[in-house]
């Protein structure tokens, strides 16, 4: 079996992939409760907007973390097509999960629903992220553990999308976000210590890309996104700023002399 190094660079990864899920979580919740306060196209795109932070900070997560994963005795490259897929498989089940929020008359079954669909498809995008792995050998998993990770991912998710129904203070969503980004690394690190590796050692050259030339370059093209959508979403006004700053449009009452 090989020995397996979950940061290799030390806490950078663990740290830097925490603080990307924690703005996604944060970027999310916000535009959550703009979506909430606002109607038709506009609801959607705020929606839409959520969904996309709220998947790229996951996948951003994981992979960070992913660039800390090393085993003894192989080299580890990525299948690309495997891991585009993995962020495609986040955007479309987080969206799908915050759209049900968004939109549901029942409050309780959205979010139950939304919970449970999110929840499936980030550890979805975990698992496959992890089938995108090449390396000189065998991956296991420990199915107890795998079940664990699912279950965390769920509650997880469930806690986010609720956070986002209730959480109103700027405070509230900090602590919210700090919290979310906490569930979904504890998934990511449980799915991992799942893992065993039996290597076979080989001079045969892996397949896929190394992860410094493929992971790395979109992991911070995403981090970037998050960031900058952050930014804008700070300094968009909100409905109430802009009912404060329009000018006061009642009749003035005269005054008889």
């Amino acid at each position: 079996m090989g020995h397996m190094d979950h940061a290799a660079f030390g806490w950078l990864t663990p740290v830097l992939s925490y603080a990307m899920a924690c703005t996604g979580a944060a970027l999310g919740l916000r535009c959550t409760l703009r979506a909430l306060g606002a109607t038709g196209r506009s609801r959607r795109n705020w929606l839409l907007t959520a969904a996309s932070a709220i998947a790229t900070g996951i996948w951003t997560m994981h992979f960070v973390a992913m660039l800390g994963f090393a085993v003894g005795g192989t080299d580890i490259r990525y299948d690309v097509p495997l891991t585009l897929a993995s962020l495609l498989v986040a955007m479309i089940v987080v969206c799908g999960g915050v759209f049900a929020v968004g939109h549901g008359r029942d409050r309780t079954r959205a979010l139950l629903l939304g919970g449970l669909t999110t929840g499936l498809g980030v550890a979805s995008m975990h698992y496959l992220g992890m089938a995108a792995l090449q390396l000189h050998g065998q991956v296991h998993y420990d199915p107890a553990l795998v079940a664990l990770s699912v279950v965390i991912a769920v509650l997880a998710a469930t806690a986010a999308l609720w956070a986002g129904l209730n959480a109103k203070s700027p405070l509230a969503v900090t602590a919210a976000s700090l919290i979310m980004g906490a569930a979904v690394s504890s998934m990511h690190y449980t799915g991992m210590l799942a893992v065993s590796v039996h290597v076979t050692p080989s001079d045969r050259p892996l397949p896929g890309a190394v992860a410094m030339q493929f992971i790395f370059p979109l992991a911070v093209g995403l981090g970037s996104y998050l960031f900058l959508t952050s930014a804008f979403v700070a300094l968009s006004p909100t409905s109430a700023d802009r009912e404060a700053s329009a000018p006061d449009r009642r009749p003035v009452e005269s005054t008889a002399h």
